[in-house]
């Protein structure tokens, strides 16, 4: 079988302030509700993990027709989440599809821009919002033999590249395709989450120093050599999604989670 190295990029952005107002309650909030989901990765981390402020979470899954999620995906991210997050209210699943963009590659402010045009929930008094998007291309980041497969970039937001994933499995000697897709999906929200040292407070050293944001447990969902193509298929090659290590879990629950 060709190798093929897989690449997860979590992409930061740096937002400039926004000017602020008291609600009724005192609580401090952004004159423009849509900025509050279009912040630096990571700083949701205590508000997606805790009941404090946001009693239930909507995902929004957008997608291009024919490269929708199973339901087998979305029904693993929802068990995974229910096990971690705080969400007494609970998570609400909305599908929207959306028309092609028309373009084979999509760069990071593409997909940004893809948000911007066609995203429909944001933050409430009570409810989190998270965007996950299915595109029908790849990432221009890809080479000759690497690939990216998602990609984290706003507190609430992550993409997908569908069609790469999709290119990816379902093959004699390639995995699952809900197994793969599963996989990329819970690895990109527990960026989201703050995994790892990205949001969620590290409760013991195990931040890789040579591939930064991931855990350094070679079993773990956030080790990062579950993001390469080699690597993935053999960590998902007994028919099992990866699971976070005892230490990740120790630092959502640190940040409000289970």
């Amino acid at each position: 079988m060709e190798r093929k190295i897989v690449v997860l990029i979590a992409f930061f952005i740096i937002t400039v302030s926004c000017s602020s107002d008291d609600d009724e309650n005192g609580n401090i909030i952004d004159r423009n509700p849509i900025t509050n989901n279009q912040k630096s990765l990571g700083t949701s981390s205590h508000d997606l993990l805790s009941d404090d402020t946001f009693k239930s979470m909507v995902i929004e899954v957008a997608y291009v027709q024919g490269y929708e999620p199973s339901a087998t995906t979305i029904n693993n991210l929802v068990s995974f989440l229910n096990e971690r997050l705080n969400k007494p209210l609970g998570i609400n699943v909305v599908k929207t599809p959306i028309i092609s963009p028309g373009k084979t590659t999509f760069s990071n402010q593409d997909i940004i821009a893809i948000e911007d045009a066609n995203r429909t929930k944001y933050n409430t008094s009570n409810q989190i919002a998270v965007w996950a998007f299915f595109v029908d291309g790849d990432s221009d980041g890809n080479t000759t033999n690497s690939y990216v497969l998602g990609t984290s970039y706003r507190n609430t937001s992550f993409v997908i590249y569908e069609k790469t994933v999709q290119g990816l499995s379902d093959s004699p000697f390639e995995p699952n395709r809900s197994l793969l897709e599963t996989t990329v999906v819970e690895h990109e929200f527990a960026h989201l989450l703050g995994l790892t040292n990205l949001g969620a407070k590290m409760q013991t050293n195990h931040e890789d120093a040579e591939h930064p944001k991931h855990c350094n447990v070679e079993s773990c969902l956030m080790y990062w050599e579950s993001e390469s193509g080699n690597s993935i298929g053999n960590m998902i090659s007994g028919g099992t999604i990866p699971k976070l290590d005892a230490q990740c879990i120790a630092d959502l629950r640190a940040n409000g989670g289970k």
